[in-house]
């Protein structure tokens, strides 16, 4: 490595975001809308994502007590905090994704709500389109505790100054 640092790291915004669920809502509408049957749904989608999203928010509220070094927590580690950026950077772009494809298949079995096939596909990509939508929050949230705070308590001088 050269060391000359190339690039940066910027927070996650909400422009890649929203254009991800409009590209995985096309997606899934266009997918729903092509093959001759219903596509399968899997459930076990949901409660894999809620755990995601759990794990991902308790994480953040830990390393974020971390940063801000809040008495009975230890330091974290610089290289810790990076990959946990990784994580949440990953999560939020995987979610958004998700998020649209499942919300586009949902819209997609609407018309039809009448056929129990229909609705069991409707309900289960709505559901995951749902925990899709909290695994985005607590990786933005996951994200955000990763900041370092801006240290005014260093910059501040104690001493009292002329009146």
């Amino acid at each position: 490595m050269s060391g000359e640092g190339g690039g940066t790291l910027t927070p996650t915004g909400w422009r890649v975001p929203v254009l991800l669920v409009l590209i995985g809502a096309m997606a899934g509408l266009l997918v729903t809308n092509a093959v001759s049957g219903l596509p399968m749904m899997p459930w076990s989608a949901i409660p894999t994502l809620l755990l995601l999203a759990f794990a991902e928010a308790f994480t953040a509220g830990r390393t974020a007590r971390r940063i801000r070094r809040e008495p009975g927590t230890e330091p974290i580690e610089p290289l810790s905090a990076a990959r946990l950026v990784a994580l949440a950077k990953a999560s939020a772009l995987f979610a958004s994704l998700a998020l649209g494809y499942f919300a586009g298949t949902a819209l997609a079995v609407t018309e039809r709500l009448d056929l129990p096939s229909h609705r069991e596909v409707f309900l289960t990509a709505l559901g995951t389109a749902l925990a899709a939508g909290l695994l985005l929050a607590a990786a933005l949230y996951l994200e955000y505790a990763c900041r370092v705070p801006e240290n005014d308590e260093e910059d501040r001088d104690d001493t009292p100054g002329p009146a």
